[in-house]
C-alpha cells in the first residue's frame, strides 16, 4: 500500500508540474492586449424597394495582437436590423459571411497573409427577437497567422447576398485594427 501512495504523490507532482509548464508557456499569448479599431456602416436592402426603413447598420470592431511570431484576428460585429414582419426569416439573404484578413503593414497595399470567411454570421443575421425585430451580434473566432517580427494588422470585410437581387455578393469594408 505503501508503494501506491508514493507513485499517486509522484504522479499528482508530475501532474501539478506539468499543468505549472503548461500555464508558463501560454502566458506569452496572453500577455499583450488587442489592438481594436471600430466603425460603422449602413446597408440598405437591395432586395427591398418598398416604403418602409429596410436599412442595416453595422459596427464592426476589428481587433489584432501580436505575441512572439504570431497575430491574433478577430472581429466583432453588432447590427441594428429593420423590423421586418416574419419572425426568424431566413430568406433575407442567400448567403453572407465575415471574412477577416491578416495582413502585413507595407507602404501602399498591405499582402494579404491569411484570410478566413466565417459564415456563422448569417444565421445570427436572419435571427430576429419575438417582435421581429434584426437586431443581433456576431464574433468571430480568433485567426492564428504565423508572422515572423513583421508589423501587422488585420483587416475585415462583410459580404452580404440579399435573396432575390440578382447582385450576388455585396462587398461592405470596416476599418482595420492598428498596426501591431
Amino acid at each position: 500500500m505503501r508503494k501506491l501512495k508514493r507513485s499517486t504523490s509522484a504522479a499528482i507532482l508530475v501532474a501539478t508540474l506539468a499543468g505549472t509548464a503548461a500555464l508558463a508557456t501560454a502566458a506569452p499569448a496572453t500577455a499583450a492586449s488587442y489592438q481594436c479599431k471600430t466603425s460603422t456602416k449602413s446597408v440598405d436592402d437591395a432586395a427591398y424597394d418598398g416604403i418602409w426603413a429596410d436599412n442595416w447598420d453595422f459596427s464592426a470592431k476589428v481587433c489584432a495582437k501580436q505575441s512572439g511570431d504570431y497575430l491574433y484576428s478577430y472581429a466583432s460585429i453588432s447590427w441594428d436590423g429593420p423590423v421586418i414582419y416574419e419572425i426568424d426569416d431566413s430568406s433575407i439573404f442567400d448567403g453572407a459571411y465575415f471574412k477577416v484578413q491578416a495582413k502585413k503593414s507595407v507602404p501602399g497595399t498591405d499582402p494579404v497573409l491569411k484570410s478566413a470567411n466565417y459564415h456563422g454570421i448569417e444565421s445570427r443575421l436572419e435571427n430576429s427577437s419575438s417582435n421581429a425585430n434584426y437586431n443581433n451580434h456576431y464574433t468571430t473566432p480568433v485567426m492564428k497567422t504565423k508572422v515572423g517580427s513583421a508589423p501587422v494588422l488585420t483587416d475585415g470585410e462583410l459580404y452580404l447576398d440579399w435573396n432575390n437581387d440578382g447582385n450576388g455578393y455585396g462587398r461592405h469594408q470596416f476599418t482595420a485594427s492598428p498596426v501591431v
